[in-house]
């Protein structure tokens, strides 16, 4: 069923996340890096572009990511990035910046539910690979 358009928009799943975004982002050319600013409930806040890099790679710096979320006051986001190559397995630098993003969000109080690596047609969600699950049950 459709929602009225005033009603938020709640996300469920990757998969959810994955549809909203996978036809804006399987043919870019460039390296995109997005994030989705999620309420306490859930609800989407917004999708703010972040950076937009080279072929192969995006510079994201932690400052860039969370600005918005303090901003809007976010109480969670997911990030959302895409592989021109149309190859959405994640590059261990991908895997180091969802370490780094998670512990500055654990910090502030923002947690990271997903990150979400599009390709052509496919996604990869690194929560799904248990990539995210090891971090989490890490955290002092």
């Amino acid at each position: 069923a459709a929602r009225p358009s005033a009603s938020p928009i709640n996300v469920e799943s990757s998969d959810d996340i994955a549809s909203l975004f996978m036809e804006q982002m399987r043919d870019l050319k460039q390296e995109t890096f997005r994030i989705l600013l999620l309420n306490a409930k859930g609800d989407i806040i917004s999708s703010e572009s972040i950076s937009v890099g080279e072929l192969t790679s995006t510079l994201v710096h932690p400052r860039e990511v969370f600005r918005p979320a303090v901003k809007k006051s976010a109480a969670a986001m997911v990030l959302i990035h895409n592989h021109p190559s149309g190859d959405p397995t994640p590059s261990m630098q991908d895997i180091d910046m969802t370490l780094r993003l998670m512990e500055c969000g654990r910090l502030m109080g923002i947690r990271i539910l997903d990150h979400l690596v599009m390709g052509d047609g496919t996604y990869v969600s690194m929560r799904g690979m248990g990539i995210m699950d090891s971090i989490n049950e890490n955290e002092k």
